[in-house]
C-alpha cells in the first residue's frame, strides 16, 4: 500500500501536531483537531481538505 506524502511545509507541520495531540488523548474527535490544526498552521481550504481525506482513509 503507498503512503500519502502530505506537501507543503505548512501541511506536514499540521499531520505532526494532529498526531502529538492524538497521543495525548485519542478520543478527541478528528474532525475538531483538524479544524484546530487548519487554525494554528494557517492552512488553505485545499490543504484542510487534504487533511480531511488523509484521516479517512488512515482511520478508515
Amino acid at each position: 500500500m503507498a503512503t500519502i506524502q502530505p506537501k507543503g511545509e505548512k501541511v506536514r507541520q499540521a499531520v505532526k501536531w494532529i498526531s502529538e495531540c492524538r497521543t495525548e488523548d485519542e478520543n478527541k474527535p478528528i474532525a475538531r483537531l483538524i479544524e484546530e490544526a487548519a487554525g494554528r498552521f494557517n492552512l488553505s481550504p485545499k490543504d484542510e481538505e487534504f487533511l480531511r481525506s488523509f484521516y479517512q482513509q488512515e482511520c478508515g
